[in-house]
């Protein structure tokens, strides 16, 4: 998901400043560059996608923290539950998707993008070891690799997908809401909450207001430190889905933050700090 593409490191460099951000970092993160192939839709569609099986899993496995952070028990995962979660993604994969309306395949690509995360750190687990960081599961072959994002991991309707395709190319393209970074889960300590429940379609909206309101309240998203403010690295790593400046960032971090919160940030023009905590977000198994 937070991958940095390393494909234009060297055109990145040539930039020196970006919108009043100061973490170079910026200059690599993925862009939303649309795919028109998955903009097929049918408006007014009833068909639902039936997501019993992801529901399962996270009520097994997903163990939320008192410090309310959601983790998941990777390692307790037992071999019949991760054959039912590659059942589940070959289920997805069948899905006619462009016969979905849009909500049902909002919820269909976020569900999907985080079962196969999830797949990823299971089968590490079970094929080669702990690690500390999804960034040190190298799933590809490329001389800049980090991470499993750029790895074509599944087909539907007989296209090679990535995560980075699911996230980059599809979510945040055509749905164009910043609200898709609250939900879709790079497995770290750092990202927003793996939801406790499927996305669905009927739904959506209000899942999506949640997990925003959920980590922009967090310390993970917002911290005020004296005149301090420091935010998430996912502000200044997808800052265009947030406006595009820092204003623009406190703006949207004040739609959601709660009244304490919301009284703090009417003092900041400005961020002066961001912050991501890679460690894997795991469980110790019971």
């Amino acid at each position: 998901m937070r991958r940095l593409c390393a494909q234009t490191f060297v055109a990145g460099w040539l930039v020196l400043t970006l919108a009043g951000f100061t973490s170079l970092e910026a200059l690599f993160a993925p862009k939303a560059e649309l795919w028109p192939r998955w903009q097929a839709h049918s408006s007014g569609s009833t068909r639902t996608v039936d997501h019993g099986a992801w529901q399962t899993f996270l009520q097994r496995y997903l163990k939320p923290g008192a410090d309310g952070i959601n983790r998941v028990d990777y390692a307790g995962v037992s071999a019949a539950d991760a054959k039912a979660l590659h059942g589940y993604l070959d289920h997805l994969r069948r899905v006619p998707v462009d016969q979905l309306d849009r909500p049902e395949q909002l919820a269909y690509w976020i569900n999907f993008y985080n079962a196969i995360t999830v797949k990823v750190v299971v089968d590490q687990l079970r094929q080669k070891g702990p690690v500390g960081s999804i960034r040190d599961i190298d799933l590809s072959s490329g001389l800049f690799s980090d991470g499993p994002w750029e790895r074509k991991l599944l087909e539907v309707a007989g296209e090679q997908l990535s995560l980075n395709d699911i996230e980059h190319r599809i979510l945040r393209p055509i749905w164009k809401d910043p609200r898709i970074h609250y939900a879709v889960n790079c497995a770290s300590i750092g990202c927003p909450n793996l939801a406790a429940e499927p996305y669905r379609g009927a739904a959506i909206e209000g899942q999506l207001d949640a997990a925003a309101k959920a980590y922009v309240n967090h310390p993970r998203g917002v911290t005020v430190a004296g005149e301090r403010l420091v935010v998430s690295k996912i502000y200044t790593w997808f800052a265009d889905d947030f406006g595009g400046g820092e204003k623009s960032v406190i703006a949207h971090l004040k739609r959601y933050a709660g009244p304490d919160l919301a009284a703090k940030l009417t003092r900041f023009e400005a961020i002066d700090g961001y912050e991501y905590d890679w460690g894997l977000n795991g469980a110790a198994s019971r």
